[in-house]
């Protein structure tokens, strides 16, 4: 039986960043670890005493860099009459606040346009990168580079803030009775 569930068994991590699945591991409640199951290879990072996926915080990262470069130039020289950049900033500031509008209504909209632009953009901005960029051209020991997106924690991590943000819009707005 444990053959089918060799997954769920993990017996350590060891500093190499691999881990170890034994099949002699007894089935009992401590030894079961849902979290630790895994579908391919990763390349793992100690940071601060922290597992993380290497090749997915680096495309974060990268990602991170590309939207602060467009930042940057779309908002250094403003004018009165946008052009280059701040016309393309100004462009996706008009579509996430007409998402936002849309979604939210006209006089609720406003205080969550940043949050709303901030997760569209990351999340567009990682697609983007694991469509455009030829991650398979780089080799990595473990692993491959891919979306962010592409990985569970990222998408478990997006949708853990998108409920917390929608709870606590909904206690402040209505209160836990009628909420």
């Amino acid at each position: 039986m444990y053959k089918i569930f060799k997954f769920l068994y993990p017996t350590r991590i060891p500093s190499t960043g691999t881990i170890e699945v034994s099949l002699d591991s007894p089935i009992n409640s401590s030894s079961i670890f849902l979290a630790d199951a895994e579908v391919g290879k990763h390349f793992y990072w100690n940071i601060a005493g922290f597992l993380v996926h290497g090749q997915v915080l680096a495309v974060i990262w990268l990602v991170f860099i590309i939207l602060l470069t467009f930042s940057f130039l779309g908002t250094r020289e403003t004018e009165r009459v946008p052009r280059g950049w701040q016309n393309f900033m100004e462009s996706a500031l008009d579509f996430i606040t007409d998402i936002a509008k849309n979604q939210l209504g006209e006089s609720f909209y406003r205080e969550w346009v940043p949050f709303i632009g901030t997760l569209f953009l990351f999340i567009f901005g990682c697609n983007w990168a694991g469509a455009v960029i030829p991650w398979k051209l780089i080799k990595l020991p473990e692993g491959e580079l891919a979306a962010p997106t592409n990985d569970i924690n990222t998408t478990v991590a997006l949708a853990l803030l998108t409920s917390f943000a929608y709870f606590y819009a909904g206690l402040s707005k209505k209160r836990i009775r009628l909420f």
